[in-house]
């Protein structure tokens, strides 16, 4: 049984909400152009590490732990940060495009409303459900262009099935961590989220750490000064950009819209994340926008529309259709 929503959880998303859920979309766009930045300058597991170290300090140590039970805390980094980036930054390391990774990741919708009805009993309304009828068909654009004709060339030859499947599996991840911060709302109302996405980020630091000196071959270099100051500006930079843009920052408002709305309403947003990640990577990593990506984007954008102007339209015919009666 699920914990009652707030008194606007089951309507369209207020002013200041919707203004919140489009800032996570571009700093979790420009995201992917940073992951790029910070591989090469890292592994994939020093990569996360490092982003959830600085996310993690001074802040864990200025901010009291989140009102919530210590088990949420720990699966919200498990999943959202070992899972989700981990599988992510390998997939990117083996054959993946910042571009088509922020397409990819995008499953995740798919993954959230899935657990959610199994999970939380969340039933999608119908703008939701045009919503992603029309989002499957802008991933299948975006597939056709590594799939049809003129596939091995362009940007389709700079990934590999195994980076594919890999970003699948991490946007797997990242709905898990959706349900996770849903349940720990219904069994904790009104926790701080800005606290649980802190101290949440310090649970993915030592597996990180565990993985790298398991796998890495170079993973004890890092323990020397020199080979720290020898990280370019812009590896440090990036990795500065992960720690606090994109996970205090976007993390903390993305959890604070969870906890006021059922999951299958905020995950939607993320389908917007792949347009400004296309360009972000077209003008920052110079990969090409194919035709079919174009197409793509152009459905994303509808099928952004239809789930946040849906409700609006629907609530509205709903109080004619009740003021005719």
């Amino acid at each position: 049984m699920t914990a009652p929503l707030s008194s606007h959880g089951a309507g369209p998303l207020r002013a200041r909400d919707l203004l919140a859920a489009l800032v996570v979309v571009v700093l979790w766009g420009v995201n992917f152009v940073a992951m790029k930045w910070g591989l090469r300058s890292f592994s994939p597991f020093q990569l996360g590490a490092a982003r959830y170290l600085c996310a993690a300090l001074p802040l864990v140590l200025l901010v009291r732990p989140p009102r919530v039970h210590w088990r949420w805390v720990l699966l919200f980094g498990l999943f959202q940060g070992v899972g989700q980036f981990g599988f992510l930054f390998i997939g990117l390391k083996v054959g993946m495009t910042a571009g088509l990774a922020s397409v990819l990741l995008q499953t995740q919708v798919f993954f959230t409303a899935l657990f959610g009805f199994a999970v939380l009993h969340e039933r999608p309304g119908p703008p939701l459900r045009w919503g992603m009828v029309l989002a499957a068909l802008g991933l299948v654009c975006f597939a056709m262009n590594y799939v049809g004709p003129g596939a091995g060339v362009g940007a389709a030859a700079a990934t590999t099935m195994a980076g594919l499947l890999l970003t699948l599996c991490g946007a797997a991840m990242w709905a898990s961590s959706n349900i996770v911060a849903r349940v720990a709302q219904q069994q904790t109302p009104g926790y701080d989220p800005l606290a649980f996405v802190i101290w949440s980020s310090a649970v993915p630091v030592l597996p990180f750490v565990a993985l790298s000196w398991a796998f890495d071959p170079d993973a004890a270099r890092w323990l020397q000064w020199q080979t720290l100051a020898a990280v370019p500006l812009l590896g440090w930079a990036a990795v500065a950009y992960l720690g606090w843009a994109a996970t205090i920052v976007g993390y903390a408002l993305w959890t604070n819209l969870l906890q006021r709305y059922p999951a299958n309403r905020v995950a939607p947003f993320s389908l917007a994340v792949p347009v400004v990640g296309l360009t972000a990577g077209w003008l920052l990593l110079d990969e090409g926008v194919a035709p079919w990506q174009w197409a793509g984007i152009a459905l994303v954008v509808a099928a952004l529309a239809c789930v946040v102007l849906g409700p609006r339209l629907q609530s509205r015919f709903q109080a004619k259709s009740a003021s005719g009666a």
